[in-house]
């Protein structure tokens, strides 16, 4: 009787926990978000007058929503530590980055991960599923300048000129420096036996922990924000020569694989309910400059595979071992656990309190001011 007592008092603990953060989680959205927005609102003039100012101050907001999500996680003790190379050099750098896809939890570990990445989380753009647009973080992404990709054939020449436009539109002008993409095109457990059966027939790598990578995307981002050339010479600092105040374009291909303990992504319902044991992600980092990386169709789609053979290789070696292989010349691999201040989240949460509560006592006596 008393183990059933034990595992009823456990799962009646789990349920009021689990109720507790999202009540908590609710009310933070229902103040930080629209907080969010009605200070970017006040603020268009200075947009009209000093862009660069206006974006700078929406890029530290949007880092203190992310470090928001990232808190959610970080106090369920869902953690990350980190493989690899060291990109911290690269954070002021522009830079895209290739990750792959398990769940919608790999957002939100992204989240977590760039934290303390220099000013990487507020300069960076996404590239999402148009689903994520739906969500509650959606207005947020919008406003930020995040590109909502639809999947699927129909949609795909479309989305990729709308992509360039998006691109020419945003990225330079609000000073981006990261752009994250998946470009696997969707979850692992919707593409794989599509990727296999694709391989199968086209004689290409046979995948299980990854699925075959799409090419479009990729590109557009490759021609569009790759080193600025002019006949075909490329000037020491990137630019072509005699213009180094033009942005340097792309400088490195950061490629970010993520793995799970025993294969079990997590979704945002967990980062959420917090109903999983203590976790620890691991993200495993590898860099590669932009000189390195082809831009002609054939040769970027070998290049593409290549990564994503090495993230099946990288994978397998981690669910068998419980680590992801060292390097070439390194005898083991080093991990670093990555940590964030719980002083500063806390005063990110408190702001946003703090701000949910400033902006409904103006707009309360707007109301009664009006009516």
């Amino acid at each position: 009787m008393a183990p059933h007592l034990d595992v009823a008092r456990k799962l009646v603990w789990i349920l009021i926990k689990s109720l507790l953060r999202f009540t908590f989680m609710f009310v933070n959205n229902c103040v930080a978000i629209p907080s969010y927005c009605l200070y970017l609102i006040v603020l268009q003039p200075l947009r009209v007058l000093d862009a660069q100012t206006f974006w700078y101050i929406e890029g530290v907001m949007f880092r203190w929503l992310l470090a928001m999500v990232a808190s959610w996680g970080w106090c369920a003790g869902y953690t990350v530590t980190e493989w690899g190379d060291d990109v911290s050099p690269m954070t002021e750098d522009e830079a895209m980055v290739i990750v792959n896809h398990q769940a919608t939890g790999d957002v939100c570990t992204l989240m977590m991960c760039l934290q303390d990445k220099g000013t990487v989380v507020r300069k960076m753009m996404w590239l999402m599923d148009h689903v994520f647009k739906y969500t509650n973080f959606g207005v947020v992404s919008l406003i930020h300048g995040d590109f909502f990709i639809r999947q699927g054939k129909a949609h795909r020449e479309k989305q990729l000129v709308y992509l360039k436009d998006h691109l020419d539109k945003f990225y330079y002008s609000r000073d981006r420096k990261w752009i994250v993409l998946f470009p696997e095109g969707g979850f692992l457990r919707k593409r794989r036996e599509t990727s296999q059966s694709f391989a199968k027939k086209n004689d290409l790598p046979y995948l299980t922990h990854v699925t075959l990578p799409r090419l479009g995307a990729t590109q557009i981002i490759l021609k569009n924000l790759g080193p600025q050339q002019e006949n075909g010479i490329l000037g020491t600092d990137g630019s072509p020569p005699g213009q180094s105040n033009k942005p340097k374009g792309l400088q490195w291909v950061i490629d970010m694989t993520i793995a799970y303990p025993n294969a079990r992504p997590m979704d945002i319902q967990t980062w959420i309910f917090g109903y999983r044991d203590p976790t620890v992600t691991h993200v495993h980092y590898r860099t590669y400059p932009i000189k390195d990386v082809p831009v002609d169709s054939e040769a970027l789609t070998d290049w593409l595979y290549q990564r994503f053979v090495e993230k099946e290789k990288l994978l397998a070696h981690f669910y068998e071992t419980g680590a992801f292989p060292p390097l070439d010349g390194q005898k083991e691999m080093v991990s670093r656990e990555m940590t964030l201040d719980n002083a500063w989240l806390f005063l990110v949460q408190t702001f946003a309190f703090a701000s949910g509560y400033m902006w409904y006592s103006i707009l309360h006596h707007i109301y009664f001011w009006l009516f």
